[in-house]
Parts: structure tokens; C-alpha cells; sequence
């Protein structure tokens, strides 16, 4: 997959507050903080360099120590989308890149090619944000309010589809696959930049899902389809988890 059109950036938004699972981006995964796994699968991917965009000294200290550029940002930004772009206006002023990846900071297990993957749609200029999706072969993950559902235009036998809609509900209506959203996005720099300044959108808030800002004020949308959905460390379960795959 070519990129030779763009210049990208990879951002990894990561805090130490976390409902579930406190000082999560810490947490020891095979010898090394799970933020440093997570920048490891980046720099892996081969696309362009990787930061992290850290809320606290202690992130990147971490961060610094393993040899990874880290960027200190405010701590209150209210999502990681605003925490991503005040990271990419400091580390590169000048614009050099021009795609903006924001790689959430706890998938220290996820596929490098699947952070190729995200590219694909902005290869049309029309494109403001690329994101992923996984067709949805569990029945009860159909009615779990938990996996967000991509409502993604796609005809048999296509890869990328333009996405219409987001919800936390079962959606489409009728046969037909139906797709998980994977939260991986890849901006247009200047629609990021254009993104973190709109405020919420109503639906936005009803439904709890940031990306319908972007639908709501006129911002494209595009997924690629991926086979699987990455395995994300949100509770001490999980964590448990992905500890035994780097073991195994």
C-alpha cells in the first residue's frame, strides 16, 4: 500500500487516569510499559515516525527511557483527538506532515499492518478521515451497546466504503453484514485541525461517539475493512490477557 502522496505522522494519545484500569498506559506487558509496546507496533509499521502524546512527566519519562519521542501535553484535554493535535503542532510546526494517525495507547498487541491499513481511504483527496472496520460474526456483539457499529457503504467485494453513520445500536436495518468500528484514525492534517475546533455535535453527545462530530458538520468519512478486531487492554482482565499472548 503507497503513501507516496503523503507525509504521516503517528500519535499516540496516552494519560494515567483511567476508570478501569489506573496508570494503565504503564502497566508491564513482557518487560516494557505498555505504552512502549504500543509505540513499538508503530514504529513496526514502517509509515512514518511515531509519538506519543503524553498527559503526565511519567508517560514520557517512560517513553524516553525505551529511546521514543514523547510529547508533553496539557493534562484536562477533554478527548485524545485534542491531546493529538496539540502534540502534532509541537512536534512539527513547520506542517512536514500532512496525515495524522491517532493510534490509541493501549493496543500493544495490534497488527502493524493494520496501522498501514488505515491509509488506504485517504488515497481519495475527497477523504477527510480514515478510520477501520471488521465485519461482525457474533451474534451477541450485534446487541452489545459496548462495540460500536460502523453503518459503511460497501458493495460485494469492495474493501473501503464511505461510512454514513456510527451507533452503539444494531445498524442497518435488513440482511447484510454488519461492521464493528475499530477506533484507529487517520486525518487529513487540516481536518484534524478543523475537527478539534468544532464543538460537540448533539448526536454526538446522545449517542457517546466523537467521531459524528465529524458526520454531523459535513466531514467524509471512509473505512477500510480488516479481518479482526484488535484486542484492547481496558480492565485488569484484559491486561491478564494480552500478557499471556506475549508469552505464549
Amino acid at each position: 500500500m503507497s503513501t507516496a502522496t503523503l507525509k504521516p505522522l503517528i500519535v499516540i494519545p496516552a494519560r494515567m487516569a483511567s476508570t478501569r484500569l489506573p496508570g494503565k498506559p504503564l502497566a508491564d506487558i513482557a518487560g516494557l510499559p505498555m505504552i512502549v509496546q504500543v509505540l513499538r507496533r508503530a514504529e513496526e509499521a514502517g509509515i512514518g515516525p511515531a509519538v506519543v502524546a503524553c498527559g503526565e512527566e511519567e508517560i514520557a519519562s517512560a517513553v524516553e527511557a525505551a529511546g521514543g519521542d514523547a510529547i508533553l501535553t496539557r493534562p484536562d484535554h477533554p478527548s485524545g483527538s485534542d491531546r493529538v493535535f496539540e502534540a502534532v503542532e509541537k512536534f512539527d510546526p513547520e506542517g512536514k506532515y500532512d496525515a495524522i494517525v491517532n493510534l490509541q495507547g493501549d493496543l500493544p498487541a495490534l497488527d502493524p499492518n493494520t496501522i498501514a491499513a488505515v491509509f488506504q481511504p485517504l488515497q481519495n483527496v475527497a477523504v477527510d478521515i480514515a478510520t477501520l472496520v471488521a465485519e461482525i460474526t457474533d451474534p451477541e456483539e450485534l446487541e452489545d451497546e459496548n462495540a460500536v457499529k460502523a453503518v459503511v457503504s460497501l458493495k460485494e467485494g469492495e474493501g473501503i466504503g464511505r461510512a454514513l453513520w456510527f451507533s452503539r445500536l444494531k445498524s442497518p436495518w435488513g440482511a447484510g453484514p454488519h461492521y464493528h468500528h475499530i477506533g484507529l484514525y487517520a486525518y487529513r492534517r487540516a481536518a484534524l485541525e478543523r475537527f478539534v475546533a468544532l464543538p460537540p455535535a448533539p448526536l454526538e453527545q446522545r449517542e457517546r461517539l466523537e467521531q459524528l462530530r465529524a458526520l454531523e458538520n459535513g466531514m467524509r468519512i471512509d473505512a477500510a475493512v480488516v479481518d479482526t478486531v484488535p484486542l484492547g487492554v481496558d480492565t485488569p482482565e484484559d491486561l491478564a490477557r494480552i500478557r499471556h499472548m506475549f508469552v505464549s
